[in-house]
């Protein structure tokens, strides 16, 4: 079992060697482990792996090779909720259907028609194809399908295909406390540094201690402020919609970058960005930031990453009042050009995998943006952007 398990550490990439795994199977024969899975685990993990970035890679194997996997007991009974069952009411149609329904043509056309659908409607509807309704293929309603529709009243978003959401939405801010599964990023975040001693003497100058003490005669103690990393960053974070599916990796990310930076101001922003962001979710409505106020506050010596699928409406990118929320007197690429203008070192982390990003036209228009400095939020992809940054 213990040769098997060296062999599937290599097979899975791990760089362990021989003499690593002699050094384990000696501490085994000195009882080190003594008879728990936990000691074992801790004491291999000890002896074969030797960058952090490893870890998660030796933990599914040790998990495949000792643990093995847990399987799902038979008869097991519940309670399936009432809203799964309300769920069973949409429309869900085949890739063939899917084509045969049109645009309307233009986000123009659609809020027209939108109006006088609101002016004529009197009843509830559901399954068609023209009225306010639900499970059907109207570009207006909830739980259907239409290539360019207006969503009202349903709670997230399925298709990705809405180019106007009619409902208060409600997001929730990142936890900046959570510290699981961060270590590996804050390995990542590592590559973006430049240290500089700053803030009040906190840190016992050991050289200049000596030096001092050896020509007064006495102990006297010297002291000095501690090294930060110097670099300033802006992190603005896509929330809600299609990124609840990404919250977890967000929110890591965001943790460890609170620890690594020093200097680190964040905002909100949902799809693209615009006129205004804001810092808290809870009053996003009340308490908004310009973004022309961002361009004035922060020089352009700090870094600036954005965070986000990159997947929305491509109205949003490309039209005033293209916003799903609201009427943005400006295209949202009117003010990532004017960040981008200011701040020449940016980049985009996408938590969507790289070999998708062809199948939206808006993750290719921001990628264009911003100069093809798109990064997938993979540990790859946070050492490729930290490394373009740090030039």
């Amino acid at each position: 079992m213990f040769l098997s398990f060296f062999t599937e550490l290599k097979q899975a990439g791990l760089p362990v060697s021989l003499r690593e795994y002699l050094t384990l199977m000696e501490a085994m024969q000195a009882d080190l482990a003594s008879c728990r899975v936990d000691d074992f685990y801790y004491l291999s993990r000890a002896c074969l792996v030797k960058d952090e970035t490893n870890l998660d890679r030796f933990d599914q194997v040790f998990g495949h090779v000792f643990k093995g996997l847990e399987s799902v007991a038979e008869g097991i009974e519940a309670e399936i909720p009432e809203e799964w069952l309300q769920k069973l009411a949409e429309k869900f149609l085949t890739e063939e259907e899917k084509a045969e329904i049109e645009a309307l043509g233009g986000l123009e056309k659609l809020m027209e028609t939108l109006k006088k659908r609101l002016a004529e409607q009197k009843a509830r509807h559901q399954g068609g194809s023209k009225w306010i309704g639900t499970a059907g293929t109207s570009p207006f309603g909830a739980y259907g399908y239409n290539p360019e529709g207006i969503r009202i009243g349903q709670d997230e978003s399925r298709h990705r295909r809405a180019v106007k959401v009619w409902d208060e939405r409600r997001f929730k801010d990142l936890d900046g406390t959570r510290q699981i599964g961060t270590r590996n990023i804050k390995v990542a975040l590592r590559r973006l540094r430049r240290f500089a001693r700053t803030g009040a003497a906190e840190e016992l100058d050991l050289d200049d201690t000596i030096r001092s003490t050896a020509h007064q005669g006495y102990l006297d103690l010297k002291m000095r402020p501690e090294r930060h990393n110097a670099v300033k960053v802006l992190i603005f974070f896509d929330i809600g919609g299609s990124m609840d599916w990404h919250v977890k990796v967000c929110e890591e990310l965001f943790s460890a970058a609170r620890s690594e930076f020093k200097t680190m101001e964040h905002f909100y922003f949902h799809n693209c960005l615009y006129e205004s962001v804001w810092r808290d979710n809870h009053r996003r409505q009340a308490e908004r930031l310009a973004t022309i106020d961002i361009l004035r506050t922060y020089p352009a010596d700090y870094r600036v990453i954005f965070v986000g699928d990159a997947s929305m409406s491509p109205y949003e990118i490309t039209h005033a009042g293209g916003s799903v929320e609201h009427w943005n007197e400006e295209p949202g690429a009117t003010w990532l050009k004017r960040i981008l203008g200011q701040f020449e070192r940016a980049a985009w982390l996408n938590p969507v995998r790289r070999e998708e990003w062809d199948y939206t036209w808006s993750t290719a228009a921001i990628r264009q943006l911003f100069g093809d400095r798109m990064y997938p939020l993979t540990l790859d992809g946070l050492e490729e952007a930290m490394r373009a940054l740090a030039r």
